[in-house]
């Protein structure tokens, strides 16, 4: 293998890892506040990505054949709006009045909840693959030999930049010790006049804001977006959570640009065809190591 290549597997790698790791973000903040395995995340990435396909239908006449990477930023900033917005009522409507329920029943009801988006987006938009309306521009850049085009580029760094943001905010705001002192102790944080509720749905909000970029990075980057879209995504951000350590934000990233760098060698080795079986079959022999995950922490549970 030369040189050149092996920098085109990194950097394609890198490129899937980084909207990994915005799935998988949000798959770790839920369960690292509520302990609850929100199924229905990969579907809230579906409906990001059909959210700046609705948008750039509409604005497909005065874009003409090709949109430039500001219009891509500003379709990527309402969608993660939209996708905001509908996990904060997805928290309302059908987590919160679980809260107290067993998990099995709040499983359950994320399951019910992923199949409501799924089926409600292909009511409204058919069960028909939709192509993106506009591309972005085939213009690359050279990094060693190999090939990055540059929308590609903008598209790591938005979501890099994304990333330095929340782990900002959960390590050095008020809010962000809000949220870590929930994952610790949510009774004592109601005794401590914290309001737990605001700070479930506002973890809801960013984590599906981010998982809707993610969206529309993966409806740009592919050019298609289908209603089944969010399916194996969310499993293998899922994936990517569990390898870096679920509930740990660092470890997600991490476990994502594993899982992204795994795929691309895996691939280019043996095929696309067994992309799926990289992801699964290395979580299964990653767990028989280490358990807990790269990041995570072994937990001592009292009887």
């Amino acid at each position: 293998m030369d040189l050149q290549y092996l920098i085109q597997l990194i950097l394609n790698g890198l490129f899937i890892g980084s909207f990994y790791a915005l799935v998988a973000l949000g798959y770790s903040m839920v369960y690292g506040i509520i302990k609850l395995l929100n199924f229905a995340h990969g579907d809230i990435y579906m409906l990001g990505a059909f959210a700046g396909y609705a948008l750039l239908t509409v604005a497909a006449g005065s874009l003409g054949a090709g949109a430039s990477i500001v219009v891509l930023v500003l379709i990527m900033v309402v969608a993660m709006l939209v996708t905001g917005t509908v996990g904060l009522v997805l928290e309302r409507v059908a987590y919160r009045p679980l809260r107290g329920a067993p998990r099995l029943s709040v499983l359950i009801t994320a399951v019910g909840a992923s199949f409501a988006l799924e089926y409600g987006i292909a009511v409204g938009f058919g069960p028909n693959p939709r192509v993106y309306p506009v591309g972005f521009g085939n213009g690359a850049m050279s990094v060693l030999g190999a090939r990055v085009t540059y929308a590609q580029l903008a598209m790591m760094v938005i979501a890099v930049g994304l990333m330095i943001a929340l782990d900002q905010l959960v390590n050095r705001t008020r809010a962000g010790r809000a949220m870590r002192a929930i994952s610790q102790d949510p009774k004592a944080c109601l005794l401590m006049g914290i309001n737990v509720d605001r700070v479930i749905s506002r973890t809801f909000f960013i984590g599906s804001a981010l998982a809707g970029a993610a969206g529309v990075m993966a409806g740009a980057y592919y050019g298609k977006v289908d209603f089944l879209m969010g399916f194996t995504i969310g499993l293998k951000a899922f994936t990517a959570a569990v390898i870096g350590g679920i509930g740990n934000l660092r470890g997600a990233v991490l476990g994502a640009v594993v899982l992204g760098l795994l795929e691309s060698f895996g691939t280019a080795a043996l095929g696309s065809e067994w992309r799926d079986v990289f992801a699964f079959g290395f979580l299964i022999l990653f767990l028989t190591v280490r358990p807990t995950g790269l990041l995570g922490e072994r937990v001592t549970e009292r009887v």
